[in-house]
């Protein structure tokens, strides 16, 4: 396994991009994130509440996936997400399709094992508390931020905007699909920077999640939608890139769309 460059020597030649994650868990998204950076000429360092390390000497973030956003930092009450998790999950596990993963990508459905295995429940105050801090001091200071799923959410969270606390009520006539495999398509907002990167064609992304953006949050836009309407991507109009997907890109790294997400990050960094 290779080693993260040094911040003080080879940094200067390869961009440093902080990558977060929870304290416990989230090892097999750092790993293919990680790897997804380095094939685009960055190396990465990962950032936990725990190990806030060099967070200061980074060029560009990658807020990851993983536990519940706090509903009390968009208004909504604490107590109301357990019943609505339990509900989402449920109706999720209804219509998994493991037999699928198995025949197409066995490699990618042994990954996915291991990702719900580690997933986080609940909330995670300090991990939340991290991200602000680093989404602001990253708008402020104009280095690209790229948001995953959580990071999507996050990133709208820091600028005033709210989430779905279940997203299950957008999906009544088709089921909720929770996958690794691209297999959910969305329709790129033509104009925005994401377009630029992705182009404007419709797009098949896979789909892990059970909330997502609602209200706006301040100069930021809908960059994608799914068809039932649902927000897919967002970005910050006034920042140099500050991108957020809610989509997992580094699940599906033989799909060139998606790895130029990552290399454009490096780009701008």
């Amino acid at each position: 396994m290779a080693s993260v460059a040094s911040p003080t020597s080879a940094r200067r030649a390869r961009p440093l991009v902080g990558v977060t994650g929870p304290d416990r868990g989230g090892a097999v998204a750092w790993e293919l994130t990680r790897l997804a950076l380095r094939r685009v000429g960055a190396d990465a360092v990962r950032i936990t509440a725990g190990n806030p390390h060099h967070a200061s000497r980074i060029d560009a973030l990658v807020v990851g996936g993983g536990a519940d956003i706090d509903p009390s930092l968009y208004g909504e009450a604490p107590e109301s997400m357990s019943k609505v998790v339990e509900g989402s999950r449920k109706a999720v596990r209804a219509h998994r399709t493991p037999a699928l993963s198995l025949v197409l990508a066995p490699g990618i459905f042994l990954m996915r094992k291991i990702f719900e295995k580690h997933t986080a429940a609940g909330v995670d105050s300090a991990r939340d508390a991290l991200e602000r801090r680093l989404i602001d001091d990253a708008l402020a200071k104009d280095k690209p931020v790229l948001g995953i799923c959580r990071g999507a959410q996050i990133l709208n969270v820091c600028l005033g905007g709210t989430l779905h606390l279940d997203v299950a009520d957008f999906y009544v006539e088709k089921p909720q699909l929770r996958t690794m495999l691209p297999r959910k398509l969305v329709k790129i907002t033509e104009g925005t920077r994401l377009a630029r990167v992705l182009g404007a064609a419709p797009c098949l992304v896979n789909a892990l999640h059970h909330q997502a953006v609602d209200g706006l949050g301040r100069d930021v836009v809908v960059a994608a939608r799914e068809g039932n309407g649902l927000v897919q991507a967002i970005e910050v109009q006034s920042a140099r890139y500050a991108i957020g997907v809610q989509w997992h890109p580094e699940y599906i790294p033989q799909h060139r769309r998606q790895q130029a997400l990552f290399e454009s990050l490096v780009a701008y960094a």
